[in-house]
């Protein structure tokens, strides 16, 4: 299925800022669609002068329409494609009183339907239409009627070109509140006309015992948010209704999401809806997840100043053992503690428990090279990408690398240097799951026929850390000189 951007750029000559204004709306239209009980979609003028549906959204609210998605459907030459026609040419709101719509899985169903031109610029960039099922005769509730005048003002505004919003703020935390969350109607002055039974409690939660329709909304919140708690400066903006933004409120032990819509006609605001949503307990368990990961980060940092001290001792130590096997074992296991510490430091500046691995590779491979090499011309060439791991894999895989880098420079291009390469591929196994495969390949003397690989202490390390990666390793000689070691691995999902 492609996206409403592939649709509209792929279908219409339209231009960027009405492609843009469409984005608007359809991130949006659930509002509307909501408050009028009923299916909408977005219907546009194609490059071959055909209507085309390229959104559709289904109501939270009601009983909906259509079962399958409309997105692709082209408007045959009929009543549809008149009422469009009629609808963009006279920039109109176009309503129709009862169609009969097949039904997949009921008998035919009654609907109203209305075409909505969408104005931009005083032109017509597109058609709303609006479903609704009469699946019900009785006399709708004062909810009901509320909330269809409401959707009607924002249809209106539509045409009018006054909604979507362009400068509402976006990108907000969690938690936006919806038709379902509570509503509040607001006059021109900011008196509550209606609320909704869930707007009512939301507002009680805040504190307020009194009544709500009746009163000013500024007068509920100000009266009950505490002097100890932040207030947001767009506050007075939403409980007003003068702006279209977004707030929170904190008072009685809880939080309230708000967001207000301005109601406008011919540019003149008459009045407002309020979203409310009580999202206490997921700012709780928001704080509750900063505070776990401030904390997991605050471990990975002690861990990795614990392995350093010991580093610290182990290079100390090995300054007062005489030259030989003992202060090489000293200097190997320093290095060995340094390369772990990498792995934690890298853990402990991230908000989860997987790394990239390319800053760890990095950093290690300088440490090995200036280690090891002795002062001789030591050459890196990395191809690919080990990408994003897991903690627990990333601590054996720099293990791993540190090894094989060390036994290239050290026993396979000794005092004169040399290349080291090394190349990485990511994969997947049949199952999806995660591979990576990596050799390490040096253009010294080559493997030495008197000393097997795998006999010395860091090719026993290796086998081992591999063998737990449940992957494979082994050495091959390279023509005309060389040694090429390579792995496999089996990586954890990162989910």
């Amino acid at each position: 299925m492609a996206t409403l951007s592939e649709l509209l750029r792929g279908r219409t000559n339209l231009p960027d800022h009405d492609v843009d204004w469409l984005h608007l709306l359809v991130g949006d239209w659930q509002l509307v669609a909501d408050l009028s009980f009923a299916d909408l979609l977005l219907w546009v003028r194609t490059v071959g002068d055909h209507w085309e549906a390229v959104a559709h959204v289904r109501p939270t609210t009601g009983q909906l329409v259509f079962v399958e998605d409309q997105v692709g459907r082209v408007a045959e030459p009929g009543r549809t494609r008149d009422l469009l026609d009629e609808a963009a040419a006279e920039q109109r709101i176009l309503r129709v009183r009862q169609v009969l719509v097949p039904h997949d899985h009921a008998p035919d169903q009654s609907v109203r339907e209305e075409y909505i031109p969408v104005v931009r610029g005083g032109h017509v960039v597109a058609v709303l239409t609006r479903h609704t099922n009469l699946w019900t005769t009785r006399t709708p509730s004062r909810l009901e009627l509320t909330y269809l005048a409401t959707a009607d003002a924002l249809c209106r505004m539509v045409t009018g070109g006054e909604f979507p919003h362009g400068g509402a703020p976006t990108g907000l935390r969690r938690g936006a509140p919806r038709v379902g969350d509570g509503v509040i109607r607001l006059d021109i002055d900011g008196i509550v006309t209606y609320a909704s039974p869930n707007a009512v409690s939301a507002l009680h939660r805040l504190g307020h015992l009194g009544e709500v329709v009746g009163a000013s909304l500024a007068q509920i919140v100000t009266d009950n948010v505490r002097d100890s708690y932040p207030v947001d400066e767009g506050l007075p903006l939403v409980v007003t209704g003068r702006q279209p933004w977004r707030t929170e409120v904190v008072a009685g032990g809880t939080t309230v999401s708000m967001r207000a819509i301005p109601l406008t006609e011919a540019g003149q605001r008459f009045g407002a809806i309020v979203l409310l949503r009580d999202v206490g307990e997921l700012r709780r368990r928001e704080r509750e997840l900063m505070t776990k990961d401030a904390t997991i980060r605050e471990i990975h940092h002690r861990v990795k100043n614990n392995l350093q001290s010991v580093a610290a001792l182990l290079r100390l130590q090995a300054r007062r053992v005489p030259e030989g096997e003992a202060r090489t074992a000293l200097q190997e296991a320093e290095r060995r503690v340094g390369t772990i510490a990498m792995v934690h430091d890298q853990l402990s500046q991230g908000f989860d428990e997987t790394v990239e691995f390319d800053t760890i590779a990095k950093r290690g491979l300088g440490a090995v090279v200036e280690v090891t090499a002795n002062g001789a011309p030591v050459r890196t060439v990395t191809e690919g990408s080990f990408g994003r791991l897991r903690a627990e894999d990333a601590t054996s895989l720099a293990m791993i690398m540190s090894e094989l880098v060390q036994n290239s420079i050290e026993h396979g291009l000794g005092d004169a240097g040399g290349e080291v390469r090394i190349t990485i591929e990511r994969s997947s196994d049949e199952r999806g799951k995660p591979m990576l495969a990596v050799s390490v390949e040096d253009d010294g003397k080559g493997i030495d026929p008197a000393r097997r690989p795998g006999s010395g202490l860091g090719t026993q390390i290796v086998q081992s850390l591999v063998a737990d990666l449940q992957g494979r390793i082994t050495w091959e000689p390279v023509s005309p000189h060389g040694t090429r070691a390579r792995f496999t691995a089996s990586l954890r999902p990162l989910d």
